[in-house]
């Protein structure tokens, strides 16, 4: 239909009278139509309710392709369903395929993927899929561009270029490996009951054969780190026949061989181990070839299970932990074998039974782990040796050192081994034989709380640079370069000015450790290339910057949110990196330095129809006057003119998590999600603790007293309806609160410790060790044992301060839990019983340190709930919370 003008042109009055007549139609009917749908949502937001917490799922983070087009990740969720997809970070084209686990992607624009009964290949420009048997080998050539495909059953390889998608194929293949240079694999061949093995160039497919038509399988074969030798084990068929190490040399095309029965010339009693236990490995100057021996006549001593245990005090280890850890005899040691002149020399033994290798394996360090047992320290110190690799001559180099796995590491050139020691870090110079102090004059401590319930550790050694003139350090908040002399140190951050830490961006904890063998060593950190640091800010803020080769801090990006899983593609400048806070699903995100950044992908995207909560960053002071810092969640729809209940949610140090997102659920493994809580008008407080040795109780009550109070103060919270709730170390701490504070409405107290004198002399069965080590310098801090200070035990423990408790408290745990033992809980049961005070508990069959089963998870959700309820909501709609006081 036409539309017709109703003013004529021409007149100044007309115009203006039909410009005022435009501007009232846009607002009758235009503004409307944008305003409605947001002023729509906010009333149409709705309240949530259990049957819609099964639309939340997990967003598992996965790679990015090398060229950051694309990105895996995954969506799990509590009906069981878990979706694997690939997305395209520019224009958002997606592929799902349920049940995909290990994505990897060949090159960029192809994925491969496991599913319960397959592999699949994808191509991304077509959308084409093969499957593969689940038992298929597969690898990408980035030197080559090629997919090889091992087809075990068929005994077919596969060599598919992808850019032609050209296929070759070679038969009979029995197992290949591809070099570190991806420019060749080592195949094995088995043909007419004769076996051949062989080079086989990825170039054209050529192959060398190092062996043709004999009698022996080859297996396990290993590169060098460089591609230019391979080892590997072969022997034939026949029963009792004898095994051979072979090492070929790409250079020479020349094969050698340690023959299994020249093993005797050194130790009658040894076989290779061709378990891989302690995998072959060959030194870069090709004249050292590593490898595992057992031996042929271990002594068979009775095992855990099988008759009478045999407990002695005087034993190093207690005896469960000796059964699962402490059979050295019956462990593989490490030997080396010298191609060049033949000679084997075996490293480590029942004596020394772990071993690492320096950085760059021209020597060996061994140790004891029982050294020093027993102790009560979770892990014991040791003495470390050198192993001379030509002779098998050991010298010392540190004694009772930390036996924790990042407090000694080799450099990555083999010439230095980095150690932290008396609060300090040392350098051993293997060259020189000496020890070099290199923190002593920083006025900054390289140690404090790491590990939220250990003692003091070492806050890392993330690398060296690549001409080890530095070592990098971590103090709390920067990354220093320190000298390898100790003569020069620089601070590469300024955190410590604002509180703000500074840490190497990795997406996982062993990102800067090389495995070695029983051990780790470091790697290299080239400072004249773009570092990414991840920060994090005193204001509860993260984010992600750059260390340039200038020395310079550009920041990437800052905000009140968790950031992590940074991918940072470098060719293209791109970053891609999850986001999430406590009312913002998890999402993932891709920006690079000159656009905005772009959502790739928003999880739990229906979270918008529903009214969610909010979380807040709190600071507050003990009686001491020291700062510390706290969550408070808020209700949905909060209204500072309510008087709001509030549960004290405690466990250590919990700020961190303050933009932590969390799916609404009641499978919960401790019964208690926030999402859930806050939707239900329920203020949650989640306190920093600070504890000090010997006071773990009295710093208890002081942080979560002083930090309820500071929030009673902001008028908005009912101070006569505040609950307590903890689990595990939080149920310890549960329960002395309510000995010295009635301030509480109600607890809950899950998985919990009672008595801490019965509890020092109590077995950690899942870890087969003496819940002895919690009390020195981990968790409880006391010091001493109760036999040095039964009173220090006495003040500490809630089961001896009972008779003060007033308040109603809900006691849970599950009867197979031997994290913490179960009887703990009911000691307390038994205590409240005798005197008298309103309790009940709850025990859970077969159940651990957390509840496994879901209509357990749900059952104690649901309980936990409705005890809070019955308490600070005067809710007495379910009966059973009434009996505890009736």
């Amino acid at each position: 239909m036409k539309t017709q003008n109703i003013f004529p042109y021409g007149s100044k009055k007309q115009e203006s009278l039909c410009m005022k007549l435009k501007q009232t139609l846009f607002l009758f009917f235009i503004l409307p139509l944008v305003a409605c749908p947001l002023w729509g949502q906010v009333v149409q937001k709705k309240q949530l309710t259990e049957s819609d917490y099964m639309k939340w799922g997990e967003l598992i983070v996965g790679n990015p392709s090398p060229d950051g087009r694309w990105i895996t990740y995954r969506m799990r969720y509590e009906s069981g369903s878990d979706t694997l997809f690939v997305r395209n970070t520019i224009n958002g084209e997606t592929f799902n395929m349920p049940g995909g686990i290990f994505p990897r992607f060949a090159g960029n624009e192809h994925l491969i993927v496991n599913d319960k009964n397959s592999i699949q290949s994808l191509s991304l420009k077509t959308g084409m899929h093969q499957s593969y048997p689940l038992d298929t080998h597969i690898e990408y050539s980035t030197e080559t561009d090629q997919i090889i495909t091992l087809l075990r059953k068929e005994k077919q390889l596969q060599l598919q270029k992808l850019s032609t998608g050209v296929i070759s194929l070679v038969n009979d293949v029995a197992d290949f490996s591809m070099s570190p240079t991806q420019k060749e694999i080592i195949i094995s061949i088995k043909e007419k009951e004769k076996y051949s093995v062989g080079i086989l160039n990825l170039r054209n497919s050529a192959i060398e054969w190092i062996a043709r038509q004999g009698n022996g399988v080859f297996y396990n074969f290993a590169w060098e780190e460089n591609g230019k030798a391979v080892a590997f084990y072969s022997s034939s068929d026949s029963i009792g026949s004898s095994t051979d190490l072979c090492l070929y040399k790409l250079e020479t095309k020349k094969i050698l061989r340690l023959n299994q029965k020249e093993l005797n010339n050194f130790a009658s009693d040894k076989i290779f181990d061709k378990t891989d236990s302690y995998p072959l490995t060959i030194s870069s100057d090709l004249d050292k070839v590593f490898f595992g021996l057992n031996s042929t006549n271990i002594e068979v001593e009775q095992k855990a299970g099988d008759g009478v245990e045999v407990w002695n005090t005087a034993d190093k280890w207690i005896y469960p932990l000796e059964q699962s850890s402490g059979r050295f005899y019956e462990k593989a040691n490490l030997a080396v074998w010298h191609p060049s002149n033949g000679c084997v020399v075996k490293i480590s033994s029942s004596e020394f039974p772990s071993v690492m290798l320096n950085g760059n394996k021209t020597l060996a360090i061994i140790s004891n782990p029982k050294q020093y047992e027993p102790q009560f320290e979770i892990v014991a110190p040791r003495d470390y040796y050198l192993v001379d690799l030509d002779t098998g001559q050991k010298e010392i180099m540190v004694k009772k050192q930390s036996g924790y796995h990042t407090d000694l590491l080799p450099s990555p050139s083999g010439r230095f081994v980095a150690y932290y020691k008396d609060k300090n870090w040392w350098i051993y110079d293997v060259k020189m034989k000496i020890h070099i102090n290199i923190t002593q004059h920083i006025k900054v401590p390289f140690f404090g709380r790491v590990n939220g319930l250990g003692g003091d550790a070492a806050y890392g050694n993330p690398g060296w640079t690549p001409d080890e003139k530095e070592i990098l350090l971590y103090d709390q908040y920067d990354i220093w370069g320190i000298k390898n002399n100790g003569t020069l140190s620089r601070r590469l951050t300024k955190g410590r000015e604002d509180k703000t830490i500074y840490r190497i961006n990795t997406l996982g904890d062993y990102d800067l450790l090389l495995r070695n063998f029983d051990g780790f060593k470091s790697i290299v950190v080239d400072l004249n290339d773009r570092l990414i640091l991840r920060t994090q800010y005193d204001d509860g803020k993260t984010g992600y910057c750059s260390l340039e080769k200038t020395g310079a801090i550009e920041q990437i990006i800052c905000r009140s949110s968790f950031l992590n899983h940074m991918h940072y593609i470098k060719k293209s400048e791109l970053y891609i990196y999850q986001e999430q806070r406590f009312d913002l699903p998890p999402r993932l995100v891709a920006k690079n330095n000159s656009s905005m950044e772009k959502i790739t992908f928003q999880s739990n995207a229906h979270y918008e129809k529903f009214q969610h909560s909010t979380s807040e960053l709190i600071t507050y002071r003990n009686a001491a006057g020291k700062e510390l810092k706290g969550i408070l969640y808020f209700p949905s729809n909060f209204d500072t003119n309510k008087k709001y209940p509030m549960i004290v949610y405690i466990y250590e140090k919990q700020s961190h998590n303050v933009h932590k997102y969390i799916n609404p659920t009641l499978l919960s493994g401790n019964g208690f999600n926030e999402s859930v809580i806050t939707t239900k008008d329920y203020l949650i407080l989640c306190p920093d603790i600070e504890h000090e040795t010997g006071t773990v109780g009295e710093n208890t009550v002081d942080c979560v007293v002083s930090a309820t109070n500071h929030v009673i103060g902001k008028n908005f919270v009912d101070p006569l309806k505040i609950g307590l709730m903890g689990e595990s170390f939080g149920g310890y701490e549960t329960n002395f609160i309510i000995t010295q504070t009635d301030i509480f409405a109600a607890a809950v107290s899950g998985a919990s410790i009672a008595d801490l004198t019965s509890f020092y002399l109590t077995v950690g069965w899942d870890l087969s060790i003496s819940d002895m080590t919690r009390f020195q310098s981990e968790q409880w801090r006391l010091g001493k044992s109760p036999f040095e200070d039964p009173d220090l035990y006495s003040r500490n423990s809630p089961i001896t301060n009972a008779t003060s408790i007033k308040t109603p408290i809900l006691i849970w745990a599950g009867k197979s839990d031997w994290h913490v033992n179960w009887n703990q809980s009911v000691e307390f049961y038994m205590a409240l019983r005798r005197l008298g005070k309103p309790a009940t508990m709850l025990l859970y069959p077969d159940e651990k340190h957390i509840l496994m089963k879901e209509k357990n998870q749900k059952d104690l959700s649901l309980r936990i709930n409705q005890w809070f309820d019955y308490y600070l909501k005067n809710d007495q709609s379910v009966g059973w919370p009434k009996e505890a006081v009736n």
